[in-house]
């Protein structure tokens, strides 16, 4: 309580009367659409590392891209991308998970399955230990059977499974610690307060007097492996569903990789299996059947790629009076990321999908060994993956569908921008050279997306040493953009960068075609001499000349974005004088940080940008239906694309004068 509602008075109270301040928005995250091994499908993924890639969708696999596309990203300057895993969701051909059942003498018990569909669950075994971590004999009992008098509690607590078993009894009996006694040194099975009593609650009747009473805890040690490698070990899992240790509930449902509540990112990783209860009655008590010598097997695993359709890359736009259940039927590859609000660059290597030739059953050849020579060392490397199940390779009409649909996420967003990659065909075709892709260029007219040509060669991590594979460039490329703004800034075109983690490009493009390329808004991926592999172009695939370069509109879109939402504290306020000039001063001072980081061109703001805000440009008829209007006009800055250096003799002398601008067909910076 204040002195104000107390005592009349004049008091001072601090208000800020300025607006909120606009700050530039990142641009630089990606959203990666692929096919993987495993991981969640059409749920997006933010990545921040190649290790968690790895520990959400497996790394590289030899029937999809994205993982070569993530790892481009992260090696060429990307830090963040939310990547997401496609497959079909067909009944009988979709995506399953591999799974095993483990059975008790009361019947099926637990399914065990892997914790997100595909092949790979099948390469999982299971070992299951009993554990007995408290064991006790006993022979001093309550006559109605209600306790047990024990020398020692430690490792009794309430809820514990006890198995009972005695010399004499023809099979061991279950029970349950309903209540551990330390003062009295007892357990009981029904528990003294009815208001406190278990479910299990039941005396321990029908053994011989004579004889000692064996009690054990049981719980179990799940040991799950991969290819042989052991990657988990789950202790104490309890069968009683009260239990904390609870095995459904320690490994249930994988926790969606976005926290509902918060909003927020989860950095933890996916378990490898989890557990599902079979049994319809959990108060019947038993064990489960356990041998230490034998790993069960997960099966019935599909990656889900042999229906995969280019819906599955696209999706459906969702009704207002679709259900939660439809919803998340619609929201398939591109739909699953339309609603993060921080991505800016967007690409879907998979639909070019070209899987590699794999016969899982053909022995390899026989290997005759030299007697001249020492015996080889054995040969290191990641050991090949018999891929069954393959994706069809998609029509043009398909490739066209999913690009087509990029363009109109980005179009309709106006907050992020498409990375496109021409069909395979194009990008290895040495005798019609340029020609097919300029056909496919000819497909676009956009200023949110930009087409890069040819693909690139890569060092094949899934083939081993020694292996190449061609990949679309569309991952690198979003690395190149996002590395560019995270060290300059999005004013800058994404160009003259050496891509990273390539050996070369799929075709060699000499200046002449690189010329035509660059005048069609077509960006080249080309080696260098002396400078490496680079990205030599930073247009899009608009025909308007202003928009006719990357850096400008995505320069714009970030202001855009930013100015929308730095803005929206003027909804309801007055629209008088004090509103407009809050504005005009919010948005003045946001254009007049990017004119001095250089992202504008002019040599003063006056030059760079104008905001108006006044009673010219809102009239009373516009006030009286509720309009403010501010307009503002920024002159963002052009890149050179080639620098001219005239040379040419004065009397006694050489001068040489530079020149350029914002044309040309080579990816020169000056």
């Amino acid at each position: 309580m204040f002195a104000t509602d107390r005592a009349p008075g004049v008091y001072y109270q601090t208000v800020d009367a300025g607006s909120p301040p606009v700050t530039p928005l990142r641009t630089d995250i990606a959203a990666l659409i692929g096919i993987a091994d495993r991981g969640p499908v059409d749920v997006p993924v933010p990545i921040e590392s190649w290790q968690q890639f790895v520990s959400w969708f497996g790394g590289c696999t030899a029937v999809g891209y994205l993982g070569y596309a993530v790892r481009g990203f992260l090696e060429n300057g990307g830090r963040r991308c939310w990547a997401v895993r496609v497959a079909s969701n067909d009944p009988l051909l979709g995506a399953a998970a591999s799974s095993a059942t483990l059975s008790g003498p009361t019947g099926e018990v637990w399914l065990v399955r892997a914790s997100t569909a595909g092949s790979w669950g099948d390469q999982v075994t299971l070992g299951l230990r009993e554990r007995n971590t408290a064991q006790t004999h006993t022979t001093i009992h309550a006559l109605d059977g209600s306790w047990s008098q024990v020398p020692s509690i430690a490792g009794f607590g309430r809820g514990t499974l006890v198995r009972v078993s005695q010399p004499s009894m023809p099979a061991p009996a279950w029970r349950v610690v309903s209540l551990a006694d330390p003062v009295r040194g007892r357990l009981y099975w029904r528990h003294p307060d009815p208001a406190a009593r278990l479910r299990y609650d039941a005396p321990l009747l029908g053994f011989h007097p004579n004889e000692p009473v064996l009690l054990e805890s049981v719980d179990y040690r799940m040991l799950v492996s991969e290819r042989g490698r052991l990657i988990r070990v789950c202790e104490g899992l309890s069968l009683l569903p009260e239990s904390p240790r609870y095995g459904p509930v320690v490994l249930g449902a994988p926790r969606p990789p976005i926290d509902q509540d918060t909003g927020q990112a989860r950095a933890t990783s996916p378990e490898p299996v989890v557990i599902e209860e079979l049994r319809t009655n959990t108060a019947q008590l038993g064990g489960l059947s356990v041998d230490p010598a034998v790993s069960i097997r997960l099966s019935g695993g599909r990656a889900g790629l042999s229906a995969l359709t280019a819906y599955d890359f696209v999706g459906e736009p969702s009704g207002p009076d679709d259900s939660p259940t439809a919803v998340a039927a619609k929201r398939r590859g591109l739909r699953a990321v339309e609603e993060i609000s921080e991505i800016g660059l967007l690409a879907v290597p998979d639909i070019l999908i070209r899987p590699i030739e794999v016969n899982p059953t053909a022995p390899p050849p026989p290997c005759v060994p030299d007697p001249c020579l020492d015996e080889p060392a054995p040969a290191l490397g990641p050991v090949p993956v018999p891929y069954v199940e393959q994706p069809p390779v998609f029509s043009t009409a398909d490739v066209y569908r999913v690009q087509s649909e990029m363009v109109r996420q980005c179009e309709h967003r106006r907050d992020r921008f498409a990375l496109l990659d021409p069909p395979y065909d194009v990008s290895v075709d040495h005798e019609n050279g340029i020609r097919g892709v300029l056909d496919w260029r000819s497909r676009f007219d956009t200023s949110y997306a930009a087409l890069s040509y040819p693909w690139l060669r890569v060092a094949d991590p899934v083939g081993g040493p020694g292996s190449v594979r061609t990949i679309p460039g569309s991952g690198h490329v979003a690395g190149i953009c996002a590395g560019t703004d995270l060290d300059t800034g999005v004013h800058r075109a994404p160009a003259n960068r050496t891509v990273e983690w390539a050996l070369g490009a799929s075709l060699v493009v000499s200046d002449e075609q690189h010329a035509a390329l660059n005048q069609r808004g077509v960006n080249a991926l080309r080696t260098v001499a002396g400078r490496g592999l680079r990205l030599l172009g930073a247009r899009t695939v608009s025909s308007d000349p202003d928009w006719r370069f990357v850096n400008v509109r995505r320069l714009m879109a970030m202001v855009e974005e930013a100015l929308g939402i730095a803005c929206q504290w003027a909804v309801f306020e007055p629209n008088g004088f004090l509103t407009r000039a809050r504005a005009t001063m919010s948005v003045t001072f946001f254009l007049d940080g990017l004119h001095e980081a250089g992202m504008l061109a002019g040599a003063t703001p006056e030059e760079s940008f104008f905001v108006k805000c006044d009673l010219d440009n809102n009239p009373l008829a516009a006030r009286d239906i509720g309009q403010l209007l501010v307009e503002v006009g920024v002159a963002p800055s052009q890149p050179f694309e080639f620098v001219l250096l005239r040379v040419g003799r004065v009397t006694d002398s050489i001068e040489v004068r530079a020149g350029g601008g914002p044309m040309g067909a080579t990816g020169t910076e000056a």
